[in-house]
């Protein structure tokens, strides 16, 4: 992102102070930022703290004498190389979908030529609305990219879509926009707390053979592996990222190893080592069929029965978790439970050799099996600890950070 010059524009809402998280990894990145701030986006987030972060003076007023007699505006949206909304709430989206220009950021909006990226942000009432909705069509076809909004609890007390997506996802669809070469996922992206590391992370559901048309397989569609490889990258890591079959485009800036089975995870995974950090996201499969079928099997008269002899498949979070020199530094695992969700996930823990599990219930009616969100226990030889329900991406970011702390706590005491 070296060299790109971006714009952003703060609304008015609570979630303003991600746009200070923004700016300070678009600067680590190499990126020139300059800020808008509309009136209501003053009243969360100051100029000042903007102007600090920017090096750059923080815009407010479209009726800045010096800066109006430069024709500031039109100099602002021609000069970015993109233009970022976040957040960009309701009322700012309604005012792009009629073209009202009655203050710097939206005539700035009005008078660009350039790409714009907006991150919405609103009480999720608002975002269902009928009017919210018209409007993101309109913009969509007008050709603004959005990313989020996310799924969670809202500063309102409510629960539901309408947080701004996370300062991690706003960089990767930024890099997007700018071009591969410029994602801020990129291999060796300088700075990021995991620069330098190596992160290996399986994610999706493994497929067995039955015969060339059956398999067996589970739920799991991989959002939360490919989410951690996302922050892992956004932090600066190199990613290998082994994955089953999902139905979910490759995150930006990783290495992709895709399989099928679990002897072909467990092969891609062996292959993949040293590495610093070893997450098994993947919901693995247990057994596989003890005799795979060359040919499709058929039935057998008018049986309504029949036997399928199953064998049991490695167990790739054991493997990896065992002493030796190829051992990560920090291994975390996964543990989806039903039922006594700490007490199996402590032994999970304990029995895999794991130095972290993360815990999570996927009884049917959480919707955490295939979903967007999901609650998480992360379980540690200090004791447990209770997350509140989060995005996958925020879950991920989470503990990713938590894992970057890890290892700069273990290269201190080394030290």
């Amino acid at each position: 992102m070296q060299g790109k010059r971006i714009l952003l524009i703060v609304g008015g809402g609570i979630a303003a102070y991600k746009s200070l998280e923004l700016v300070r990894r678009l600067k680590e990145r190499g990126a020139s930022v300059r800020a808008i701030v509309t009136k209501g986006g003053a009243e969360f987030v100051t100029p000042l703290s903007l102007s600090v972060l920017t090096e750059e003076k923080a815009f407010t007023d479209l009726f800045d004498l010096k800066d109006e007699a430069e024709i500031g505006h039109i100099r602002l949206s021609r000069e970015a190389d993109l233009i970022v909304v976040a957040p960009a709430t309701a009322d700012l989206l309604a005012k792009m979908t009629h073209g009202l220009a009655d203050d710097l950021a939206t005539a700035v909006l009005l008078a660009t030529d350039k790409r714009v990226l907006a991150a919405p942000a609103m009480n999720v009432r608002m975002w269902q609305h009928p009017a919210t909705r018209r409007n993101l069509a309109t913009l969509q076809a007008d050709g603004i990219e959005f990313v989020g909004p996310d799924e969670g609890e809202m500063a309102c007390g409510e629960y539901g879509r309408g947080r701004m997506a996370e300062p991690a996802a706003i960089l990767e669809a930024i890099g997007r926009l700018l071009g591969a070469e410029a994602s801020p996922f990129a291999v060796g992206t300088p700075l990021g707390p995991l620069s330098g590391r190596r992160v290996l992370i399986t994610s999706g559901p493994t497929q067995e053979p039955i015969d060339p048309v059956r398999y067996i397989a589970n739920r799991s569609s991989g959002k939360q592996g490919h989410a951690l490889a996302k922050a892992a990258a956004a932090l600066g890591a190199e990613v290998t990222l082994v994955s089953g079959p999902v139905a979910l485009p490759d995150p930006h800036g990783v290495t992709m190893v895709k399989v099928e089975t679990a002897h072909e995870m467990l092969a891609a995974t062996l292959a993949a080592l040293p590495a610093d950090i070893a997450i098994c996201a993947a919901a693995v499969a247990d057994w596989r069929a003890a005799d795979e079928s060359p040919h499709k099997l058929k039935k057998q008269g008018h049986e309504i029965e029949t036997e399928l002899r199953l064998a049991q498949n490695p167990d790739i979070l054991v493997t990896i978790s065992k002493p030796g020199p190829r051992r990560p530094r920090l291994v975390i695992g996964f543990a989806a439970e039903t039922e006594n969700l700490i007490e199996n996930a402590t032994a999970k823990r304990r029995s895999k050799g794991a130095d972290w599990i993360v815990a999570n219930d996927v009884w049917p009616g959480t919707g955490a099996m295939g979903g967007d969100t999901t609650q998480v226990h992360l379980i540690t030889p200090s004791g447990v600890e209770d997350w509140p329900p989060l995005s996958k991406d925020e879950t991920a970011a989470r503990l990713l950070a938590r894992a970057a702390d890890a290892l700069s706590a273990m290269r201190s005491a080394a030290e």
